[in-house]
């Protein structure tokens, strides 16, 4: 390993070299269910990073270019349009992939903590990162959980993102069709499991301030 490219809430990439990074996460655990939904929607050309190796709770990763979505839209390369309008057609391709043993006929791949920190843009086009979260269940669950992870940024006063993420949510929403509002209480449940208990407060403000946005 070369040095450390970056933390999140779990896990910690390294760089191997100029091609692959290491993704370790810090608690330890088994990366093979993430890896098979990984290698599942790539079948279908839904854009992952390539996985070269994985065991335990290690994965060798393709090496991926470009800033994220938030970054960009940071920088100003990317308008809070077109943030909205990338992050709903993710979605809508994702949830056009059939379910891999889902028995309800609605069921689709969910990824559920899709949000522009995990969203690429690399010289191939958007690459979804960090599949943790990813299972099978109504499209609308992936929706509210990703509308419910934006609120939050919106309604955090001390956030530097704040205004631009609940801009983002508000021409996110209408773009990304379905029903989410009507699963919202379910992807709260998902959600507090998620943070592990933490920010239930904001998350109540979140929720509401979702709400608000229909």
């Amino acid at each position: 390993m070369t040095g450390l490219l970056g933390s999140g809430r779990e896990a910690d990439v390294y760089a191997l070299d100029e091609g692959r990074v290491l993704r370790r996460y810090r608690g330890g655990g088994d990366v093979t269910a993430e890896v098979e939904i990984m290698a599942y929607v790539a079948r279908f050309d839904f854009p992952v990073p390539r996985v070269y190796e994985s065991r335990g709770a290690d994965m060798v990763l393709e090496r991926l270019d470009g800033p994220t979505l938030a970054a960009a839209a940071v920088t100003g390369e990317v308008t809070v349009s077109e943030s909205a309008g990338l992050l709903a057609d993710l979605h809508r391709r994702l949830h056009d992939l059939p379910a891999r043993t889902g028995r309800d006929p609605g069921d689709r791949i969910l990824h559920l903590d899709l949000h522009p920190e995990n969203v690429m843009l690399t010289a191939r086009g958007p690459v979804v990162i960090d599949w943790r979260n990813g299972t099978e269940g109504p499209p609308d669950l992936d929706l509210a959980i990703s509308a419910l992870i934006l609120a939050e940024v919106a309604v955090d006063r001390t956030h530097a993102l704040a205004q631009p993420a609940g801009a983002l949510l508000a021409e996110f929403l209408p773009l990304a069709g379905g029903d989410p509002l009507s699963i919202l209480d379910r992807a709260l449940d998902v959600r507090r499991k998620q943070l592990a208990g933490e920010q239930p407060a904001q998350l109540a403000e979140a929720a509401a301030y979702v709400t608000s946005c229909r």
